[in-house]
């Protein structure tokens, strides 16, 4: 069973020796994390969910961004959901999946709460990238028709890296996947509209991780076959998994390393579109005002989710490539403050979505997810 091969791998990990390179990149995984949670806790939903959860607050050993007390759970769905909330977290192309805010929230709650040392924290972040990546890969493209790859597979990963940190045996980490399996979730409806659920998917899946290795570490067991079983994780939410890819080069081959920082504070799926209109810029010197129509085709999972010409708002912005790509071709970024009110309602960002055309080419469809590609076309007035 899958369960086996990853709690053997995982228990390795342990103590095995790790090259100076996955170290590095599991630090800056980090790193980045960080820079993605310290300004999404500023904003809801993470302030809101303080309050709603402030009787597991001001206590535990855990720690919110600010430095506040938490306990272990709470930190992990909190931090989550701050870490997914601003869109600028990391990228694992091939599994359409953000793996720092669900691994890297739940691990460092653990370790916090644990007294864990900075080599097992890391180890713990290294774990639950490598399992959760390969069982994302497995299950794409077609579990990203209806599911979001954080909110279920970031489940996997969570449990991961907390039963690493706790040091589970290799029983003890089978049932941590195998009880969190159960609990893997996030529908995709979440992010269509200006609704805050989207970043409580990272959040929940930090939550639910460490919730089932917390769980197993002290006997509580899950079925075992959950993944592959014939009513389980695969079956349910996705059409012919390629399970070999679960474990195909685990241990030596480290998905780690092959991580994608954000350039652009939004959906992934915008990046290609976004980098094509400022290359063109640059590359011919075009002045946006002379901008006269653009036409974008790209991926259909991706317009599937971006196709937005009328955002109600801030987050939907983010989801609307007509807004980002006007942006980018007007301010030429799309940064943090891309999404303030003021640029929100800027008239020449609004103007300039009306000239944006959108279509899913079929070609570039076949290539997703591992390859993200868009064509452009810019027609100026003269």
């Amino acid at each position: 069973m899958l369960v086996h091969q990853f709690a053997e791998y995982a228990v390795r990990e342990q103590t095995s020796k790790l090259s100076a390179e996955v170290i590095h990149h599991a630090k800056r995984a980090v790193i980045d994390w960080y820079a993605s949670l310290l300004p999404g806790s500023r904003v809801a939903p993470a302030t809101l969910l303080e309050q709603a959860f402030a009787e597991d607050l001001d206590r535990g050993n855990a720690r919110l961004a600010s430095g506040r007390r938490a306990t272990l759970r709470a930190a992990a769905l909190i931090n989550g959901a701050a870490s997914h909330s601003v869109e600028f977290d990391d990228i694992y192309r091939d599994a359409g999946f953000h793996p720092g805010s669900p691994v890297i929230s739940a691990a460092l709650a653990a370790a916090q709460a644990h007294g864990a040392s900075g080599e097992q924290f890391l180890r713990g972040v290294i774990v639950g990238y490598e399992i959760s990546t390969r069982i994302g890969e497995a299950v794409m493209p077609s579990h990203y028709r209806y599911w979001h790859t954080t909110g279920t597979v970031g489940s996997f990963g969570a449990a991961a890296a907390v039963a690493t940190i706790l040091g589970c045996n290799r029983e003890q980490f089978a049932h941590a996947l195998a009880t969190v399996g159960t609990f893997a979730s996030g529908l995709q409806q979440a992010f269509r509209s200006q609704a805050m659920s989207k970043p409580m998917h990272g959040g929940h899946a930090a939550d639910v991780g460490a919730m089932a290795a917390m769980a197993a570490a002290k006997g509580v067991t899950g079925a075992l076959d959950i993944i592959e079983g014939e009513v389980g994780f695969g079956a349910a939410m996705s059409v012919n998994p390629d399970w070999g890819k679960a474990v195909r080069g685990l241990g030596v081959d480290y998905h780690i390393t092959q991580i994608t920082f954000k350039n652009h504070g939004c959906c992934g799926h915008a990046f290609a579109p976004i980098d094509g209109v400022l290359y063109l810029l640059k590359t011919h010197g075009l002045d946006w005002r002379n901008v006269k129509r653009v036409h974008i085709a790209s991926y259909k999972a991706g317009t599937d989710i971006i196709d937005n010409p009328a955002p109600e708002g801030d987050y939907q912005a983010k989801f609307s490539l007509q807004y980002v790509t006007a942006h980018a071709l007007v301010h030429g970024s799309v940064r943090l403050n891309a999404f303030s009110p003021e640029r929100l309602h800027d008239p020449d960002v609004r103007a300039m979505i009306t000239k944006i055309e959108v279509v899913a080419d079929p070609e570039l469809s076949k290539g997703y997810p591992n390859q993200r590609a868009a064509h452009i076309e810019i027609e100026t007035a003269r």
